[in-house]
């Protein structure tokens, strides 16, 4: 079994490899522009905080491994059609030529689902979040955030999204073979609430605003997904009219054989009565 599974091992690897490159790579070209990266990442918190209030740091090494933090995560953004495309021809070898081919389409949609996830994180959930925290006890505190506190709550907030925006993807791979279909998700709907509100209320900050504006957009991601299980996995319809065919065949050779039992008694009691 071991010797078996020893190719998919070194095929593994190797686009692991490939993946951590380029992120090192892109990691150094990012850290040469670390300045205006992370200008950009504090503006929303920049746009609401007091005029008395400052972003600070209480740590000497802090403006260092946040600028490396800052370099590291633009890195990996970057690095995503690499990381897609490696992961898509390390499960390509058990998918059917004609799959193979949706290897451009599959690196294209889920990049802009990721990047969709963050820019909707970055532009209406984060302003709305960041305002109600730092109002929030604004008359009795002085707001003064860490510079590496901050960078950390803010690439978890857009990594959450950004993930939390590929479920349509992950729909289409898993319907396209055959894991799943629109039935099952729909009949998985119920759950798939209760689970969207407890991640919702877990990746962002403790207000229902906010909350709402993430589990808004996944349960309308949820329903989008179910219509692309329905347009790629559409066997299972077929497989549900061939069920209630072989059904109705059955009671039909069910309703013969009752027919012939019954002309069998009659002819027995008429053999009787002569």
């Amino acid at each position: 079994m071991f010797e078996e599974l020893k190719p998919h091992i070194a095929d593994l690897r190797k686009r692991l490899t490939i993946s951590f490159l380029t992120i090192i790579v892109l990691f150094f070209v990012c850290f040469a522009y670390w300045e205006p990266i992370m200008a950009w990442m504090i503006e929303p918190l920049k746009a609401v905080l007091p005029p008395t209030s400052n972003i600070i740091f209480t740590k000497v090494q802090e403006p260092l491994f946040t600028a490396l933090k800052v370099s590291f995560f633009t890195a990996f953004v970057f690095s995503l059609p690499i990381i897609f495309w490696q992961f898509w021809l390390f499960v390509a070898p058990g998918l059917y030529e004609n799959e193979k081919k949706l290897i451009l389409p599959f690196v294209l949609f889920a990049t802009v689902m990721f990047v969709m996830g963050a820019a909707f994180c970055y532009y209406v959930v984060i302003p709305f979040g960041f305002k109600f925290l730092v109002n929030f006890g604004g008359q009795l505190f002085t707001a003064l955030p860490g510079i590496g506190e901050y960078i950390s709550f803010f690439t978890k907030l857009l990594i959450g999204f950004g993930i939390a925006f590929e479920l349509p993807v992950i729909t289409f791979f898993l319907a396209k073979l055959g894991l799943v279909s629109d039935k099952t998700l729909t009949g998985f709907f119920r759950y798939a609430i209760v689970i969207i509100f407890i991640v919702s209320a877990l990746l962002t900050p403790p207000d229902v605003l906010t909350q709402l504006l993430m589990a808004g957009p996944l349960l309308l991601l949820y329903g989008f997904s179910i219509v692309i299980a329905k347009w790629v996995n559409p066997e299972s319809k077929e497989e549900d009219d061939e069920g209630e065919d072989d059904e109705e065949e059955d009671r039909k050779k069910a309703d013969e054989e009752f027919d012939n039992d019954e002309d069998t008694d009659d002819f027995h009691k008429i053999d009787k009565t002569q």
